[in-house]
């Protein structure tokens, strides 16, 4: 069995784009009924997904993982019967009601469980293989010892753990934070991420006065904040405040290419990869990453490395990689105590909307400037195509100038000439939907910044 590259499609482009650079499988979702508030899809475009998906031998997966309240029952009904019409691949579910209603009232679905049921052993797979499940998600918290084991226990379901994307604070999603500073449920996909927001220290007096802790030039190198708790006296957890303010609970991305080949051997079913509202650069990115990493695997496991495949990761814009859970514990290093933005080496340039005869259509998602390169995406390695441009014409107006900016669709027209190649090698090489991108400028203490956190990366991988 071949493991399956699972990617997120937050709308219609983004799902043809992970398709087009290697991808398995996609998930999606419409706000209504599932943990993607955020969802930019509408019923047609699930119907055309579903098309497209299909008319090119992959697989599409719609999520129905909200936990209900009681006002959500009453839609269910018609939620389903829209599934049924649709004929999605799998339907993934994380209430055990809502499990239920479906095997009563639509058992020709495949029903999988959700990350957010917060599988952990394999005790609980059988409980639901019991009750008709066909994959189950395990948790982002089951190391690599327990996902063998729940494998070797577990042969006769389909199984499929994270490999990329963001960490979660609290158990997959399941966070009471967001509720209780922002009134907004977690469990009802409309968490605000507080734990990526910062946090101000400050001093208590005795007479109970509140004061602000200013950090200055003078004292910011005297002290070290380190909180303390009863039960783990000889563990000191550090908290770090610059004048951006504290992240005291800023989890790095998970990153498990550096141990996909062990994921591979033992045969997990599904490898998914999380960001849904991402970029289509992010889709592509990571689609083609873990697209080229499996096959060279399967092609000769024994020599298989990850170091090319990093550094195509590494031009994300990320917040630093950890392994999760990989080795059944955190430490520091897995978390970002410096800062919550992402940093990366290139910056998602654009995109090929369309061919219109011999031109391509290029919509900007970043500043351009004459004589600046971009770097085209091939959707079938890790090759590129880099291209350098004088001037910029407008794909509406014909106007030309020497820098555009993006915003508001804005796009421009490429001719194939520009290549240097036929037209006809152009098109086959850059279809509809390729990515490309530009380097980015980094402040030196931003560079600095990256380069650490890529150390550190480094240093978890070698323990």
């Amino acid at each position: 069995m071949k493991s399956e590259l699972l990617l997120p499609a937050g709308d219609l482009v983004k799902l043809k784009t992970a398709i087009l650079y290697g991808a398995d499988a996609v998930y999606a979702g419409t706000p209504d009924m599932s943990l993607r508030t955020q969802s930019k899809f509408s019923l047609e475009d699930i119907k055309e997904g579903i098309d497209f998906v299909h008319q090119k031998g992959k697989k599409i997966y719609l999520t129905l993982n909200l936990y209900t309240h009681n006002k959500d029952i009453e839609k269910l009904p018609h939620f389903v019967n829209t599934l049924r019409e649709l004929k999605p691949d799998g339907v993934l579910i994380a209430d055990p009601g809502v499990f239920l209603y479906l095997k009563e009232n639509a058992p020709e679905l495949k029903r999988f469980v959700s990350t957010q049921a917060n599988i952990c052993s394999y005790q609980t797979v059988k409980f639901w293989q019991s009750l008709g499940a066909t994959l189950c998600v395990l948790g982002r918290e089951v190391s690599f010892e327990e996902m063998k084991e729940i494998r070797q226990q577990c042969p006769d379901i389909m199984l499929e753990t994270f490999v990329h994307g963001a960490m979660c604070m609290s158990y997959s999603g399941r966070c009471l934070i967001s509720n209780f500073l922002a009134d907004r449920s977690a469990n009802q996909g409309k968490c605000a991420h507080c734990c990526r927001w910062h946090y101000k220290l400050h001093l208590r007096l005795k007479d109970g006065t509140i004061k602000d802790l200013e950090i200055t030039p003078e004292n910011k190198d005297m002290f070290e904040y380190l909180v303390k708790e009863d039960f783990r006296p000889d563990e000191l957890y550090e908290i770090v405040e610059d004048e951006h303010g504290a992240y005291i609970m800023n989890s790095k991305d998970l990153c498990l290419m550096p141990k996909l080949n062990h994921i591979l051997d033992i045969g997990m079913h599904s490898l998914k990869i999380e960001g849904r509202n991402k970029t289509e650069y992010y889709a592509a990115i990571t689609a083609r990453s873990y697209r080229q990493a499996i096959d060279a695997y399967y092609k000769n496991p024994e020599n298989w490395s990850p170091d090319v495949y990093m550094k195509e990761l590494y031009t994300l814009q990320n917040r630093g990689y950890c392994l999760g859970f990989y080795d059944g514990h955190l430490t520091n290093l897995s978390q970002n105590y410096e800062y919550t933005r992402t940093l990366g080496d290139w910056l998602f340039a654009g995109s090929i909307v369309e061919w219109q005869g011999d031109d391509i259509i290029f919509e900007l998602r970043n500043y351009i400037e004459s004589g600046e390169f971009i770097e085209f995406l091939l959707p079938n390695s890790l090759e590129n195509i880099r291209l350098t441009l004088q001037e910029f014409q407008d794909a509406e107006t014909g106007e030309i100038s020497a820098k555009v900016s993006a915003g508001q669709g804005k796009k421009i027209r490429i001719p194939a000439s520009a290549f240097g190649m036929s037209a006809d090698k152009v098109k086959e090489m850059l279809p509809q939907y390729c990515i490309a991108r530009k380097p980015a400028k980094l402040k030196e203490s931003d560079q600095i910044m990256l380069n650490h956190k890529k150390n550190e990366f480094d240093i978890l991988c070698q323990k």
